[in-house]
């Protein structure tokens, strides 16, 4: 399928929207950050298809080294993943300027929680990936545009996910710089499902409704469900 300026503009008032009111400050140090609005969560936790339990909530405080190590991780994948995309839809003016403003928002926190970890005095250690991406990329389907679909479909469940968990980790945590900042991560988190959502359909002749009811089917099992290793997107600790 050819993309063209187009068959993007519908993302565009929805770019335009999102940039002209967003007025948090870019800065890689958190301690100028804004004290951040109160931000209205039920568009993500309407899309997700569960919520996270707090056996994962009590996990996460117990091992909060690991879980902002492998946040760190999330949001340079999540840079990795826009800026691949961008390669491959060259070609669309829109569409090359929304996943470069995605590149740098998420590099952006990627520094951000760089220092988080550096002023804890917490050092990097090897970290291997979860289940979590890996279990619903296998249901991508392999042709195109198809496959790109329901790779940017993955992407929305995930930034749902991200932001549903700084939101249950910002009630409990037992620090206030971070709870800050987790807080603070909400505003862009929770419209970034709506970017890739909108992104998704830009790139499809037909309704994608059917396949992000199939993924919200398939992530929610990935939450819910026994799971060996505590990541950040991680399901129930076994």
């Amino acid at each position: 399928m050819t993309i063209n300026q187009q068959d993007s503009s519908p993302m565009q008032s929805s770019i335009d929207t999102i940039h002209s009111d967003d007025t948090t400050e870019d800065s890689i140090d958190i301690t100028h950050l804004r004290t951040p609005i109160k931000v209205d969560l039920s568009p993500v936790y309407n899309f997700l298809g569960d919520r996270t339990t707090q056996a994962w909530v009590d996990a996460a405080m117990e091992n909060l080294p690991m879980i902002i190590q492998d946040h760190a991780n999330c949001e340079k994948k999540a840079a990795g993943t826009a800026m691949n995309l961008m390669f491959r839809y060259e070609f669309s003016y829109d569409l090359q300027r929304k996943l470069a403003q995605l590149v740098r928002e998420e590099m952006l926190h990627y520094e951000q929680v760089l220092g988080i970890m550096n002023e804890r005095g917490q050092d990097w250690a090897y970290l291997g990936a979860g289940r979590y991406a890996k279990g619903m990329l296998k249901h991508k389907r392999t042709y195109e545009p198809a496959a790109m679909v329901d790779v940017l479909i993955i992407g929305a469940f995930i930034e749902a996910r991200s932001c549903e968990r700084f939101a249950a980790l910002a009630e409990v945590i037992n620090d206030d710089r971070l709870a800050k900042y987790y807080r603070y991560l909400l505003k862009s988190e929770s419209r970034h499902f709506e970017d890739y959502l909108a992104l998704a359909q830009s790139l499809s002749d037909e309704n994608i409704d059917e396949r992000v009811a199939f993924f919200k089917n398939v992530e929610a099992d990935l939450i819910s469900s026994p799971d060996t290793e505590l990541r950040f997107h991680s399901g129930t600790p076994a």
